[in-house]
């Protein structure tokens, strides 16, 4: 098998004449970052998004930032009232805000896998803000209404 060049992704293999495997060659190759770096150029999330408008970019780090506070925003938050429902919609309504919970926190994880050090930075603003304003006690103003209960989900991780 020929050598591959480490700082581009070739596609698939393929199968050649001589019964060996190569890389299948595309016209447009694609660079795939296996470190961090830092610029506009970058693919969150989507084939070709954000494209390469620097507008675009920051739209792409405001999404990320959002994902990342309203995964905190669901790790944290009170949304039922306890005995407001039987013990089978109380499950099922828990069982939908942890995987909205599982599901935002993955996307912002595939964000990062970016590699980009813009959307790591914005991630971790994201979810240290969404902390700090509904996890940390800073801006408590009354003991939680279940002793030791602060969510209606777990703990996304515990530390």
């Amino acid at each position: 098998m020929e050598n591959m060049n480490d700082d581009h992704m070739h596609g698939m293999m393929h199968n050649n004449s001589d019964g060996g495997m190569a890389p299948a060659m595309h016209p447009r190759k694609m660079m795939m970052h296996m470190t961090f770096f830092w610029g506009t150029d970058a693919l969150i999330l989507f084939s070709g998004w954000p494209g390469t408008s620097s507008g675009m970019y920051v739209l792409a780090l405001f999404v990320v930032f959002l994902l990342a506070f309203a995964a905190e925003f669901l790790s944290h938050s009170q949304l039922m009232n306890p005995g407001s429902a039987s013990h089978v919609t109380a499950g099922l309504v828990q069982t939908l805000l942890h995987a909205l919970r599982v599901g935002l926190a993955y996307l912002v994880m595939l964000a990062i896998m970016s590699f980009n050090g813009g959307v790591f930075l914005v991630a971790v603003a994201g979810h240290s803000l969404g902390f700090l304003l509904f996890g940390s006690r800073v801006f408590k103003k009354s003991p939680a209404a279940v002793p030791g209960k602060t969510s209606d989900l777990p703990p996304s991780m515990s530390c």
